[in-house]
C-alpha cells in the first residue's frame, strides 16, 4: 500500500509537470517549450524531475537525459523504469510519461524516487522483520503456555494413571494457588476418595457374598455326598449325581463371578508377584496335557524363554485354564500355548484348529454371560472368556480374539 501511494504521488507530480509544459507549447511553440525544458534542467527549479524534448529520431533536444529511453513508448501509460539521468553515475527508478508533440518530436516528463523507493524497501524489511518476530513470540508464548498446562496436570495425569494401575490411596498433591487447576485437583480427589469408598464397599460386599453363599452350596454338597454313600436305588443315587453337579457348577460359576467382579474392580493387584511366564505355560500344558490325550489331542508350547512379568499368578493361571478348557471343549487338533515379546510388550496366546469363532461374534464371546450357538447346549456359564478380558485389564492390559487360520487363538497383551 505504501509503495502504491509513493507511485501514485510520482505519477500526479509528473502529470502536473506534462500539462504545464504542454500549456507553455500551446501558447508559446515548440521553442518556447524547448527553452522551459531547458531553463527548469539547468536551473533545477524542482529537484527530482525527468525532462526529456527529443526530435522524430530521439535525439536529445532539451533535457536531464542523454538519449530517448528504448523501453518507453509515447503516448502510454506512466510507469516505473530505471534511467541514467545527466550527472549521475548510477541508474535512478523514476516514473514517467511520454507525450508525442505534433511534428514528430516526444516530451517525457517524469519524478525521481528513488528514494522513496530505498524508503519502501527498508519499510518493508522492517515490517517483515517484525512480523517474524511477532510470529517467533507468538509460537513461543504458545509453547510456553502448553508447557505450563502440562507441568500443571503431569501430577493430576500420573494420579490417574496409579489408580488406573490400582493404587486406591494416591491422591493429587494440594495446590494453593486457587485456580482453575486447583479446582480440578480438588475435584480429582473429591471423585477418587469417591471411588475408593465404593470399591472399599463392594470388596466387603462381594467378600460377604463369596462367603454367604459359597458355605451353604459347600454344605449342599457335603449333604449330596453323604447321601450318595447312603442311597442304593440306582434312580434316586442318579438323581444325587445330578444334583452334585449342579452344585459343583453354581459353586464354580459364583466363585468365577465373584472374581470377575473383583478383578473388574482392580482388586488384586497388591498379589502381583514376578512369574516365568514361559514356566507358567508349562504348568498349564502339564496340567491339562492327560486330558488332551484322553480326548485325543496334544497340547504343545512355544513360547520364549526367561519372559519373567509381575502378575497375579492365580488368575492369570485361571484365565489360561480357562482358554485350554475352551479349546479342548469347542476346537480341535493341536492345542498351541505360545508366549511373544515385543517393545513395551509381551503377549500369551492360546490357539486350536477347530472352526474358530466368525469375526461378528468375537464381542458377545467376551460379554459377561455371553453365550455362542455353539455353546449353548454345554455346561459353560458365558463367563470363561469374561474372566480371562477382566484378568487382563486387571493387569493394564486387553484380550484379542483373531483366526489362527484355521481355529480360534486368543491372545492376552501385556504391557511390560
Amino acid at each position: 500500500m505504501v509503495r502504491g501511494q509513493v507511485f501514485a504521488g510520482a505519477a500526479a507530480s509528473a502529470e502536473v509537470l506534462r500539462q504545464d509544459l504542454l500549456t507553455v507549447r500551446q501558447d508559446s511553440g515548440d521553442a518556447a517549450l524547448a527553452d522551459t525544458v531547458a531553463q527548469r534542467v539547468t536551473r533545477n527549479l524542482t529537484p527530482g524531475t525527468v525532462l526529456l524534448l527529443a526530435d522524430a529520431a530521439g535525439r536529445p533536444i532539451a533535457g536531464n537525459l542523454s538519449a530517448w529511453p528504448p523501453n518507453v513508448a509515447t503516448d502510454a501509460h506512466a510507469g516505473a523504469v530505471e534511467l541514467y539521468r545527466i550527472g549521475r553515475p548510477l541508474p535512478e527508478a523514476m516514473w514517467v510519461r511520454a507525450t508525442a508533440l505534433p511534428g514528430g518530436r516526444r516530451l517525457l516528463t517524469g519524478s525521481v524516487v528513488e528514494g522513496e523507493r530505498r524508503a519502501v524497501r527498508v519499510l518493508e524489511a522492517a515490517m517483515l522483520f517484525a512480523l517474524s518476530l511477532a510470529v517467533a513470540f507468538a509460537a513461543l508464548a504458545s509453547w510456553l503456555a502448553a508447557r505450563m498446562i502440562v507441568l500443571r496436570l503431569e501430577t493430576t495425569v500420573a494420579t490417574l494413571g496409579a489408580v488406573r494401575d490400582g493404587d486406591l490411596s494416591r491422591r493429587v498433591p494440594a495446590d494453593a494457588t486457587g485456580d482453575a487447576f486447583a479446582d480440578l485437583a480438588g475435584s480429582v480427589n473429591a471423585m477418587l476418595d469417591r471411588v475408593e469408598a465404593l470399591v472399599v464397599e463392594l470388596k466387603i460386599a462381594t467378600d460377604g457374598l463369596a462367603h454367604d453363599l459359597k458355605s451353604p452350596l459347600t454344605r449342599l454338597r457335603s449333604a449330596l455326598e453323604r447321601a450318595a454313600v447312603v442311597v442304593t436305588e440306582p434312580a434316586a443315587l442318579e438323581a444325587v449325581d445330578r444334583a452334585l453337579a449342579e452344585g459343583e457348577r453354581l459353586l464354580a460359576l459364583v466363585e468365577t463371578a465373584l472374581r470377575i467382579t473383583r478383578a473388574e474392580a482392580g482388586i488384586g493387584t497388591e498379589s502381583f508377584t514376578a512369574v516365568d511366564l514361559g514356566g507358567e505355560l508349562e504348568d498349564i500344558a502339564e496340567i491339562y496335557g492327560p486330558v488332551a490325550e484322553d480326548a485325543g489331542r496334544d497340547i504343545r508350547v512355544a513360547a520364549a524363554s526367561g519372559v519373567v512379568l509381575a502378575v497375579h499368578r492365580e488368575l492369570l493361571g485361571q484365565a489360561l485354564g480357562n482358554l485350554v478348557d475352551n479349546a479342548l471343549k469347542y476346537g480341535a487338533g493341536t492345542i498351541t500355548l505360545a508366549l511373544t515379546t515385543a517393545p513395551g510388550m509381551v503377549t500369551v496366546s492360546v490357539a486350536d484348529r477347530g472352526d474358530g469363532i466368525a469375526p461378528h461374534d468375537r464381542e458377545a464371546a467376551l460379554r459377561r454371560f455371553g453365550r455362542l450357538d455353539s455353546a449353548r447346549s454345554g455346561t459353560g456359564a458365558g463367563l470363561g472368556l469374561s474372566l480371562v478380558a477382566a484378568v487382563a485389564r486387571l493387569h493394564g492390559g486387553a484380550v484379542r480374539l483373531g483366526d489362527a487360520a484355521p481355529g480360534l487363538v486368543v491372545a492376552i497383551d501385556l504391557p511390560v
